[in-house]
């Protein structure tokens, strides 16, 4: 929906820097008054929750003003990258309600373009072929500080230059005997401006182009040239490019035709509480072992988090909660969990869940009697209707919920005592069976058949109501309770210590015996339940046949932050 059809149809819209920056190009008339973004995803790992923060920005930006999106893949260091890594990326935008429609672009289209624009540079005398080794060229870029050094290979002539780009190209050379740099400005403030490499040799299979390269472009000098080639007028990116910026306007500027700037705005990238968002240290969780896969749900990738049970919706309103700064900060991951629970408390099926079973078994009730009593689905959504939970002799409810020597504020099942079971009847436990270890193994209660539905004729009240399943009828389950991956706020902070030594033990829990009402059998992969006072979950892909498997998204309530109030 357009600006002009947000603000018809009422809705506020929030104007953020860029926005701002936008509006004002669209005022002076520039690139005929288009807006138009791109996605430029490396396909070296499976995109996190960052990502999914500038998906929502480039695509959502372009929408706000009747622009359009690209997704261009910078698959520029072929050492690095897959086609798995492409097809996820793909799935994810999608997932993410965004659509790039015939728009799909990689930096490798224009590789013969880009090795005839650097043609153009060394035959414009601003580009040469230096054969000096990467610790020198390094040494010589000086500090921020003290000017460079120039190589000695810089005022080789044209045709020295043309000839070892040419033989670089038909590999002639191993890796690392020559860069192809731009002629710049050895003494420049910028770093990045001090003769950069544009150009090296890797003799490296690419995953689209085969074999026809073994130089392959730098991400500065490929990227500017591809958002000129596509048209972007507006290319978003975060913070760490912003002293990037005036080496991507200069490689705009020597373009032949260039009619037109593209402009780059960068803006902060998305810091997470008890996470990493490096992508090389994702990737080292994977290969080492310490997560199950890039989709773990643990894992703050985009894959992981729609495994645990997050939606499209959840992800977008946070994105826009945390809204876009020029100000590197710490997002508290509570926010992401807040953004889940709030739509997951308008969306998601109610059912009745037992994690910890312990038997209970209504001793006044008919040994053959079933009933079905009447359940709401979703309290906060009249149109989800009702249901029907089976209710008979033998009951399951939590472990938790019943202590025979209960302390003083502890108002759920006890010796003596009266609670109501949801939707059913009023239970009041009468004798606790034991094993010969002293484990309490069975509860024998009575109920009130007055009480039905859990409402009492005379006005009695009771101050718990528990959840509990049918014995008869229960789906047998295994629930895996995912919690954070790491226990410290910041645990890629600490110098000196290795990130994992934060990993939190105890962020997986699979508990194989749990039972769920029947109203979940059948379900399918990635349906959405809330487990009544327990938490949301959803069905894992691993469930197959009668084996289902579920995974807890979060809790109810936010127990972390609770533990830190203490």
């Amino acid at each position: 929906m357009s600006e002009k059809n947000l603000s018809e149809a009422g809705t506020p819209i929030k104007k953020n820097f860029i926005d701002l920056q936008i509006e004002q190009d669209l005022a002076e008339g520039k690139n005929n008054k288009r807006v138009h973004t791109r996605f430029p995803p490396e396909p070296n790992g499976y995109l996190h929750i960052g990502h999914a923060k500038s998906i929502c920005l480039n695509f959502g930006t372009a929408e706000k003003y009747g622009g359009k999106t690209n997704l261009r893949f910078d698959d520029t260091n072929p050492s690095k990258e897959e086609t798995e890594y492409v097809e996820s990326i793909k799935e994810d935008v999608h997932w993410l309600g965004f659509d790039w429609e015939d728009r799909l672009y990689y930096a490798s289209d224009y590789f013969d373009k880009l090795y005839e624009f650097a043609i153009q540079l060394i035959k414009k005398g601003k580009a040469y072929v230096d054969g000096q080794d990467a610790g020198t060229i390094s040494s010589q870029k000086g500090t921020p500080t003290r000017p460079g050094t120039e190589s000695p290979f810089r005022n080789s002539s044209v045709d020295e230059n043309l000839d070892l780009f040419q033989r670089m190209k038909n590999g002639e050379f191993n890796e690392g005997a020559y860069v192809l740099r731009a002629k710049i400005d050895m003494a420049s403030p910028n770093m990045h401006m001090r003769d950069p490499i544009i150009y090296r040799i890797m003799k490296a299979y690419h995953h689209r182009t085969g074999d026809k390269w073994c130089i392959y472009p730098m991400y500065d000098f490929a990227h500017g040239q591809s958002d000129y080639w596509e048209g972007i007028t507006h290319s978003i990116c975060t913070l760490e490019f912003e002293v990037h910026r005036p080496l991507y306007d200069w490689f705009i500027g020597q373009l032949q035709e260039a009619d037109y700037r593209p402009r780059q705005i960068e803006f902060a990238r998305l810091n997470l509480s008890y996470t990493v968002m490096s992508k090389r240290k994702l990737l080292e969780l994977v290969k080492d072992g310490h997560v199950n896969g890039w989709d773990d749900p643990r894992m703050p990738t985009i894959s992981g988090l729609r495994r645990r049970g997050y939606t499209p919706e959840s992800i977008r309103n946070f994105a826009e909660k945390i809204g876009i700064t020029k100000v590197d900060g710490m997002i508290d991951v509570s926010l992401l969990e807040h953004s889940i629970r709030e739509h997951l408390n308008k969306t998601a099926q109610r059912v009745m869940g037992v994690l910890n079973p312990l038997k209970v078994v209504i001793t006044n009730y008919p040994e053959n009697q079933e009933e079905e009593l009447e359940a709401v689905n979703n309290p906060e959504d009249e149109s989800m209707g009702k249901r029907k939970v089976p209710f008979s002799k033998v009951l399951y409810i939590e472990h938790d919920d019943f202590m025979e020597d209960p302390p003083r504020k502890f108002f759920r099942l006890a010796p003596g005592r009266e609670v109501r079971l949801r939707y059913a009847y009023f239970v009041t436990c009468n004798d606790v069976v034991k094993d010969e270890n002293g484990q309490i193994t069975e509860l024998h209660c009575t109920c009130d058949p007055a009480s039905k539905g859990g409402n009492s004729p005379d006005g009695r009240k009771v101050k718990a109501t528990l959840h509990w399943v049918s014995a008869k009828h229960a789906i047998k389950s295994e629930v895996r309770l995912y919690d954070r991956l790491f226990n410290d706020e910041d645990p890629q902070g600490h110098k000196d210590i290795d990130f994992k030594e934060f990993m939190n033990k105890d962020s997986l829990k699979i508990l194989d015996e749990c039972y769920l009402e029947p109203f979940v059998k059948g379900a399918v992969p990635f349906s959405l339940f809330q487990f009544e006072r327990l938490g949301y979950f959803n069905i894992d892909p691993d469930t197959t046949g009668g084996n289902m498997v579920f995974n807890r998204t979060v809790p109810l309530r936010d127990a972390w932050q609770k533990q830190k109030n203490k």
